[in-house]
């Protein structure tokens, strides 16, 4: 104690010399929960890691000085806890400072980097990765959230011990969570049950999980959990004279064998356990709870076969219920046998044989195997710091906030199946999974080129359902690509993951290509081409269409998001004569396939089918395609019978306007330099183009220009186009535009 005190003092003289004392050292010093996590440390830890966890509390006390939390106790009282349950664990310095300091960057403005410079990168490295991103940089809560959750994942597939000191601040947070009001703490306790108990689960924290769990189900649902906990306390009654038969049995067996062990009897299912079952199978409480669960404690591996041997001897096993552990782990390190037998009066009960060791990691998990060596290297169960490295894969292939908090959530499941790699590899996957989920689970190239697979030696479809021993080989196709089908029968968050991002990305590159085709033929129709991908030209329309490249405003294009002629017209704007060509082609576009009536539609892009050729007077249906706009098929059509049946597109009825006439009108306006006979020239180019002027009028605008204005006859937005270009190419054409008179009657009559 002497140490401690002379350690504080030399730090207050050191580092705050020339401030006032705001507190009292010593009194600090006797907090007595601070004590006793030093008193927990200082077997397994140094001098100088002693005095780091020291110096992180004097910080944190003086960063939190002034705050109070929700239950009025000093805000210090939580850091302290979070520790403590870490110190519990025997985590390292490092990870206990970090406990101690993990609120002061999101609640107190410390700065990463002054955290750095007193406690060094490895601290404020994992601080930072336990600190929530500001709501400012997001529009709804949702967002904030799930990217702060999806930034402590990401910093958890680099350092495991982030996830364990945010399960002790949680652990905390859900014990004291009686202070906030009945909103919030249903709030965070389904946060809890959704993410957080998983992932203890997930890294074999038995007893974090089962408390979690309990502590979630008290607060969202009060009156259910103390229903169920009186029926398992009343039911413990109940068993008490079976009890001692079985453990009469069992001991005696095991004293045959010469077998030392412990056995212990608890309920494998908490109070929200039992619940969850009840409702998932649809059985009545006795149903659920009427199943006994032992646990055998022995001193060696050998004796766990042995004893596995004479209760077998003993009771009855039920055929498919035993599963092996020890020979193949699960990923978190948890090992045992497991069976199920028919006892006494046809008593149901669950067998689990494991070492002492086996036990403290089942209910320890990552945390039991945590160890620090010489020198300060720290190592965890890679295998469990690997089970998070799979979110940096889902990271990398997920832009939407939603999708990523959507496939950690199936990602962080238990692990159900454990199957095996042709070389003999360990893969663990959720319970239900495919083959599809094993391929994408050994590497995205497999997966994306998998078209089938082999169980030991026989073929099997990709649909097949996995089971614990199956040892798979996946067979590939280099021209084999994932499949939309997939999404609905994948398991893993993994592989549902890789396939949205391929279909999407595959999807994007298509879009790319179908919008410069759509943009190409707009301009062409004003006798020019897309300008080349280098020019200058497209920053400024990139920018106007808030785009942030040029892939992204032609896959906008393409997939209906935008029109080509609004951006054709930013293309052409500097040329007044070629601008005011696409302006008339805009307008035109009004009256594409005019005489189809889509309500609901206008302005959409509409084509007739090639393979059905609908005519006025057929009956029509129209689908809309993503990336082709509206296809209007022949209602018996066989291709649209069979298309209708496609998710991706939607179908809607059509119908033919029969108001519409044979031939459009179009109102123009053209300037010309006042020469002599450019009137017949301008003539002999329209009747060229196979219109007639329904009516002109010319106007002197000065001494040397003219402005004729004009109604066409034409047939369609393409012969109007035809006939402007040609219109174009008269030399003393200045400018070409559409008429304001009557255009609106002109609109209204066509609209699509």
């Amino acid at each position: 104690m002497l140490h401690i005190l002379n350690q504080a003092i030399l730090f207050r003289h050191t580092e705050n010399s020339s401030e006032s004392n705001i507190y009292d050292q010593l009194k600090l010093i006797k907090e007595k929960r601070f004590l006793n996590i030093l008193d927990k440390i200082h077997q397994h830890l140094t001098k100088k890691d002693y005095d780091l966890v020291i110096k992180a509390f004097l910080f944190a006390y003086k960063a939190h000085y002034h705050k109070k939390r929700d239950s009025g106790e000093p805000y210090i009282s939580h850091p302290i806890a979070v520790a403590e349950i870490c110190a519990n664990w025997k985590l390292d310095s490092e990870a206990i400072s970090a406990a101690l300091l993990h609120d002061v960057i999101e609640d107190e403005g410390i700065s990463k980097k002054e955290l750095e410079e007193k406690f060094g990168s490895e601290v404020a490295k994992l601080v930072d990765g336990l600190s929530k991103i500001d709501r400012l940089e997001f529009e709804t809560k949702i967002e904030q959230q799930v990217a702060s959750l999806r930034k402590m994942l990401l910093a958890t597939a680099k350092d495991i011990r982030v996830i364990l000191i945010k399960l002790a601040d949680r652990l905390h947070n859900m014990r004291t969570l009686n202070a906030l009001n009945s909103q919030k703490r249903k709030r965070i306790s389904r946060e809890t049950i959704d993410i957080y108990a998983p992932i203890a689960n997930r890294l074999g924290l038995n007893i974090i999980f089962k408390e979690l769990q309990n502590l979630c189900f008290i607060s969202i649902y009060p009156n259910r959990y103390k229903i169920i906990n009186r029926a398992i306390n009343s039911s413990k009654e109940n068993k008490r004279e079976l009890i001692d038969r079985i453990n009469k049995d069992i001991s005696n067996a095991l004293f045959l064998s010469r077998i030392k062990t412990t056995i212990k009897y608890d309920n494998e299912k908490t109070t929200f356990g039992i619940y969850s079952k009840m409702l998932e199978q649809k059985k009545i409480f006795s149903e659920i709870i009427n199943i006994y669960n032992v646990t055998l404690i022995v001193k060696k591996t050998s004796e766990c076969y042995l004893a596995l041997g004479a209760i077998h001897q003993l009771y009855k096993p039920i055929p498919g219920k035993f599963k092996d552990y020890i020979s193949i782990p699960k990923f978190n390190g948890y090992q045992s046998l497991h069976t199920t037998l028919i006892g006494p009066y046809g008593t149901t009960i669950k067998f689990r044989i494991c070492t002492i060791e086996m036990n403290n990691i089942a209910e320890n998990g990552v945390a039991n195997r945590w160890i620090t060596y010489k020198n300060n290297k720290k190592e965890s169960l890679i295998s469990s710091q690997k089970r998070f490295q799979s979110l940096l894969d889902i990271n990398n292939k997920t832009v939407n906030y939603i999708d990523f908090l959507e496939y950690i959530k199936t990602d962080l499941f238990p692990d159900d199946v454990y199957v095996l790699t042709p070389k003999g590899k360990i893969i663990s996957l959720p319970k239900g999974a495919i083959t599809i989920d094993f391929a994408y689970a050994i590497s995205t190239e497999i997966g994306n080129k998998a078209i089938s697979a082999k169980i030991h030696g026989e073929y099997i479809s990709l649909y097949t359902k996995l089971n614990s021993g199956d040892k798979i080989e996946i067979i590939t196709d280099n021209n084999s690509s994932p499949n939309i089908q997939w999404i609905k029968h994948v398991k893993s968050g993994k592989a549902l993951s890789e396939i949205r991002h391929y279909l999407h990305t595959i999807k994007f590159k298509d879009s790319i290509k179908f919008g410069e085709k759509l943009l190409n033929r707009f301009l062409q129709k004003c006798g020019v081409g897309i300008p080349d991908k280098n020019s200058k030209i497209w920053e400024k329309i990139i920018i106007n269409n808030n785009n942030k490249s040029l892939n992204e405003l032609l896959a906008d294009i393409g997939l209906g998001k935008k029109t080509p002629n609004i951006v054709a017209q930013q293309i052409l704007s500097d040329n007044e004569i070629i601008s005011s060509t696409a302006l008339a082609i805009n307008d035109i576009m009004l009256i594409q396939n005019s005489n189809i009536i889509i309500s609901g539609k206008e302005g959409t892009s509409v084509n007739l089918a090639s393979c059905c050729n609908p005519l006025p007077g057929d009956i029509i249906i129209a689908g809309i395609r993503p990336g082709q706009g509206i296809i209007v098929h022949t209602f018996n059509c066989k291709k649209a019978i069979t298309q209708r049946n496609n998710a991706n597109e939607k179908w809607i009825n059509a119908s033919w306007d029969t108001k519409t006439s044979d031939h459009l009108k179009a109102n123009i306006s053209v300037i010309i330099n006042n020469d002599i006979g450019i009137l017949n020239k301008l003539v002999s180019e329209i009747t060229k183009a196979k219109s007639n002027i329904i009516q002109v009028n010319m106007y002197n605008d000065s001494e040397s220009t003219a402005s004729l204005q004009m109604t066409l006859q034409v047939k369609s937005r393409d012969h109007l186009a035809k006939i402007i270009k040609s219109i174009r190419c008269i030399p003393k054409v200045k400018k070409i535009i559409i008429r304001e008179k009557n255009q609106n009657n002109y609109i209204n009559s066509y609209k699509n």
